[in-house]
């Protein structure tokens, strides 16, 4: 039996939703499950750094990512018995967009806190793709030793911090970057700007 074509978002509370709003516009229109959970500082940064609409604390997340009709299946943080709390819950990978540095550290010391910090724990347990869209600068030295240390545990840090060669003419292709650099990763296709070393 083939397992399930699936991927886990995780969006915590870091400036820069902007991120997990395009990834999950990409993501939307792939054949694949995509399973979704916010922490709740993220729906504070969501009502503060977008002007798509946030009723209550049930995002929609149709609305979020501009895709009518997407679906999703969605989680609260605080439900810590939802299917991707488990190992056995199989997926390609999971994507925190963006991430805090307390959520860093929350996976770099294997805390399993709330849905987010134990939907990661297992990933790594099982040795699937964890895929960490820090943002924050300048980095401090406890963020520097907790990258180090969910890099050795086995996370990949995507860091938000895209690249010029492209030269991007809008702050969506700055978005973009870090987002292709995390869609790579998951070994999904996408079209968000040119590779370097390409002509179109």
């Amino acid at each position: 039996m083939a397992a399930p074509d699936r991927v886990v978002v995780a969006v915590t509370g870091a400036s820069g939703i902007q991120y997990a709003q395009r990834l999950l516009a990409v993501l939307a229109r792939q054949p694949l499950e995509t399973h979704v959970v916010f922490s709740e500082a993220a729906l504070d940064v969501w009502r503060a750094e977008l002007d798509v609409p946030l009723k209550g604390d049930t995002p929609d997340l149709a609305a979020f990512c501009g895709v009518p009709g997407a679906r999703f299946a969605q989680y609260r943080n605080a439900q810590v018995g939802a299917p991707i709390a488990s190992g056995s819950f199989r997926h390609r990978g999971m994507v925190v967009c963006p991430c805090t540095m307390a959520t860093l550290g929350a996976v770099a010391h294997g805390t399993g806190e709330k849905l987010i910090g134990r939907a990661a724990e297992v990933t790594l347990k099982e040795k699937r793709p964890l895929l960490l869209v820090t943002r924050e600068t300048p980095l401090s030295l406890v963020a520097l030793r907790n990258m180090v240390a969910a890099a050795e545990a086995g996370a990949t840090i995507v860091d938000a911090n895209p690249g010029f060669y492209s030269r991007p003419q809008t702050v969506q292709d700055l978005v973009d970057f870090v987002v292709a650099r995390a869609l790579d990763h998951l070994g999904l296709e996408h079209d968000l700007g040119r590779r370097w070393g390409e002509r179109t």
